[in-house]
């Protein structure tokens, strides 16, 4: 981070200053907020709720100091994400120590570790609010920092090292709120702060049937308010109380809460569970045009208040539903959690295969420059299922459940609509759904199998996410879950920082392994702009027991083609250079015995660009030079290994 960026983290005043001209919104912008809250709830409700969104929208401005005003007038979107956004995602207390707080402890974990400085410049706390259960995603206060982990003030000290990203957890709060407990007591207020009925009866079977949602309970919950029972909505739990969006008051509470985030240092915005942001009875009520009207709301009220700032969904959903949460590249989130790739790299590694991996990377689109996807493999949820519903068969997903279950996962379902439930999730590690808890296998090859899994998701185009868990290869921690009977515990487990620091003096520990080698591919991937998320990149497909593709810088100066051996054999590919593109190799066709080039594309405006034509590449992973030969790379690789090969020319012109 610049020192430059250092000062932006000083952008924000505690108080606001009215001294200084107000905020003009445009009439232009006046009519688009207008346009989004008319679509929501009709032209009455909207001309009465824009005068207070333009107000929540003005007092932030008058938060910023003079330089964040200029700052914000200068920002292109295209230039958001660059090879050298790669983000830790973690509870706030995944590490904990005696001496200082979690968050604290945290920033010490970053910044002390050996091959961690320098290699994560996002961090994603998961949320770190007052919460009542689901680890944080039963919020109790929006707008505190749970004393548990520390303070705004720990939060804006990693501000100052990283770029951070938020949970607004939108979608519902806890029961414990204060919001619903007003409404329970008949605080005009709160009126209509959640979806709730006067009997359950009001929700018919045939409304229920068509719900589609993540989880089996019951989709409506009984508490007893101020004038006698209620039924309110609960998608997620008894304790998750569903936000009732058809109420302008509660989108206008939410955004408030969003222009908040982003004065304590937000850059970045996850929107957890979107997906169920909107209930209408008598349609799925998931991903429903509403939902997708409140994220462009979202988007356009940070285009005018805070153009850094991103937006990310996480919706785990199937991948063709997923990626309309881009819009149309401008308009919705800028980042889109992919959650497809997680059930694909461990289909591919079980498989011994990256034929399905292959074939669905070459259908990836990208409407924009202005925005990319999120490149996952664990989550602090697990390995969600979804994404690959219509990209692999029924009989192929059986197979990575099957698999997983052999490696100790566990499986949660959902109901999907008709009332039918489906797996929704495995609950797994990632070391552990990869590798079997075996002392029949080395661990440096389970380590290679790791490290080879990750670097699929670094080299795809977009912005890796790390689980602080897959960081340093935890495994399946069944005896937790067997205490609290949630299943997504076997991957939240709570790590003693000292006993960390202790195992990672010894380089032979698993943790000090992991951490050694994905170091390396990290601090490789941010120093290369081939890597850079507008880059555009091609599959290579050469051989099934390797997942090749070749990634080239915006600008078409670099190229470096990556190879993974997905399987637990050595073998050798051999690839003609013009399947490559490379400058000066010619084809012969019926009708033209010029020059031509590869100039297909994924998703892209743009040809390929031609790799300059040189006897020797250079793997930037083994150190190593490979020489053509007949107008062919021929390269040899071992059980997992990892290559990432550039011209060599190319090389030598970055060291001069």
């Amino acid at each position: 981070m610049s020192s430059s960026d250092f000062l932006k983290r000083k952008a924000y005043s505690a108080a606001p200053d009215y001294t200084s001209p107000l905020l003009q919104i445009s009439s232009e912008q006046r009519q688009r907020l207008l346009g989004r809250l008319t679509f929501l709830y009709g032209e009455t409700d909207a001309t009465r709720a824009l005068p207070e969104l333009e107000r929540l929208i003005k007092v932030h401005d008058a938060h910023k100091t003079p330089g964040k005003k200029t700052e914000n007038g200068h920002f292109n979107p295209v230039d958001r994400f660059t090879q050298q956004d790669i983000a830790l995602i973690t509870y706030g207390d995944i590490l904990i120590s005696e001496s200082v707080s979690p968050l604290v402890t945290l920033a010490d974990f970053l910044e002390c570790t050996p091959g961690l400085r320098g290699v994560f410049n996002t961090v994603h706390i998961l949320p770190f609010f007052p919460y009542s259960s689901d680890r944080g995603f039963s919020i109790t206060n929006f707008r505190e920092v749970d004393p548990n982990l520390g303070s705004w003030k720990d939060i804006e000290s990693l501000g100052e090292r990283y770029r951070l990203m938020f949970d607004g957890v939108f979608n519902h709060a806890s029961s414990q709120s204060k919001a619903f407990q007003e409404m329970l007591n008949g605080n005009p207020d709160y009126h209509n702060f959640a979806t709730a009925y006067r009997s359950p009866d009001e929700l018919t079977p045939e409304q229920r049937e068509m719900i589609v949602r993540p989880r089996t309970s019951d989709i409506l919950t009984q508490y007893q308010s101020i004038e006698g029972p209620i039924w309110v909505w609960t998608t997620f739990s008894p304790d998750q109380i569903d936000l009732n969006f058809t109420n302008p008051k509660v989108l206008l509470e939410v955004i408030d809460t969003l222009l908040l985030y982003v004065r304590r240092g937000a850059d970045i915005i996850r929107l957890d569970a979107v997906t169920y942001l909107w209930e209408e009875p008598g349609t799925p009520c998931a991903n429903l045009a509403q939902t997708h009207e409140v994220i462009r709301l979202f988007r356009d009220v940070l285009d005018i208040a805070a153009p850094q700032v991103a937006l990310t969904t996480e919706t785990n959903i199937p991948h063709e539903e997923n990626i309309t949460y881009f819009g149309n590249g401008y308009d919705e989130a800028q980042m889109v959690y992919n959650f497809a790739l997680p059930p694909l790299v461990l289909y591919t590694f079980y498989r011994e295969d990256a034929t399905e991996l292959s074939k669905w990377v070459q259908t990836l689109e990208y409407p924009s420059d202005a925005m990319t996807f999120f490149n996952i493999l664990d989550t602090h949820d697990g390995i969600g299922l979804l994404g690959v519903k219509n990209i692999l068969s029924e009989q192929q997903i059986s197979f990575i459940i099957r698999c997983a279950r052999e490696h100790g996962a566990l499986i949660s379902y959902r109901t999907a609509e008709g009332g039918v439930e489906e797996p929704y999730e495995i609950n797994s590690t990632w070391f552990s759904a990869l590798n079997l808890d075996s002392e029949y296998e080395d661990l440096e090859l389970q380590i290679k199998r790791m490290v080879a899994s990750r670097s699929i998701a670094l080299v795809l185009r977009g912005i890796p996410g790390i689980y602080l868990h897959g960081l340093v290869g935890t495994r399946n921690n069944i005896e937790t879950v067997l205490k609290t009977k949630v299943k997504r515990d076997i991957n939240r487990a709570v790590i003693h920082y000292a006993d960390l620091k202790q195992e990672l003096k010894n380089l032979d520990s698993r943790p000090a392994q992991m951490i050694t080698q994905l170091s390396r591919l990290l601090d490789v991937r941010v120093s290369n702009k081939a890597f850079h998320p507008n880059g555009d990149q091609k599959i290579i497909q050469v051989d099934p027991a390797v997942f090749a593709l070749l990634r080239i810088s915006p600008d078409c100066e670099q190229h470096i083609l990556t190879l993974t051996n997905v399987t637990s054999q050595r073998c050798q590919i051999t690839i003609p250079l013009e399947r490559l593109g490379v400058a000066g190799v010619y084809t012969q066709s019926s009708d033209q015995s010029s020059e031509r080039l590869d100039t297909s594309h994924n998703g892209s405006n743009k040809p390929f660009c031609a790799i300059p034509q040189d006897n020797y590449w250079y793997d930037l992973m083994g150190r190593r030079g490979w020489r053509i030969v007949d107008d062919t790379l021929s390269v040899t690789l071992a059980a997992y290994d990892v290559a990432w090969l550039i011209p060599l020319i190319e090389l030598e012109q970055m060291i001069e």
